[in-house]
């Protein structure tokens, strides 16, 4: 079969190419922390966390490897759809990853929520607040965004706490895509 002049025939492998960045992701950074789109290479500690994390394992949500993949697939084409999604929080230092923090909308949710999600080890530390600060500033500040909530489980003591360390509030309102989460409302100074 010709493929025609000047077209040639490329490996679709995905080894054959190497994309600099999976995502339209700013990089955003803190004291200590480095923000950015989610990498190859982050895959593992993501699917670890994903597959065997205490707290998604405390909250009966660990997952199998493929679907760890897919959620990670998921939360690239996030980026590509919606224009934001979950940056990956790295300590400046050392360049390990810590975890997630970022903006998330599905499809049936009401709001966008703003969420982080620390991989084993990092909790404890002050960087969910310190990413979430980061995030919640850029997406009032540059992508205009007026109403930000969190959805959270109203046993979920830790995640409670940083949202009030963010300076958000819930009546208990229930969210409607998930009944045992609470909605947590941030406050958006959009002077």
């Amino acid at each position: 079969m010709s493929l025609g002049r000047g077209c040639r025939n490329l490996s679709l492998q995905p080894e054959s190419r190497t994309l600099k960045n999976l995502t339209s992701a700013p990089v955003l950074t803190t004291r200590r922390l480095i923000l950015r789109g989610p990498g190859k290479s982050d895959l593992p500690a993501f699917t670890r966390f994903m597959t065997t994390g205490s707290t998604l394992k405390a909250q009966d949500e660990t997952v199998s490897e493929e679907q760890a993949w897919f959620g990670f697939l998921a939360g690239v084409g996030h980026w590509h759809w919606h224009g934001f999604g979950f940056f990956m929080v790295v300590d400046a230092k050392s360049d390990q990853p810590l975890g997630r923090v970022g903006l998330i909308k599905h499809s049936n949710w009401p709001d966008i929520e703003l969420a982080w999600h620390l991989f084993e080890g990092s909790e404890g530390h002050g960087f969910a607040t310190e990413a979430a600060r980061a995030v919640k500033a850029w997406a009032v500040d540059d992508l205009g965004v007026a109403r930000l909530c969190s959805y959270i489980d109203c046993t979920n003591s830790r995640s409670q706490a940083v949202a009030k360390r963010l300076g958000a509030s819930t009546d208990g309102t229930r969210a409607p895509h998930e009944s045992e989460a609470e909605i947590w409302v941030h406050p958006v100074d959009t002077d």
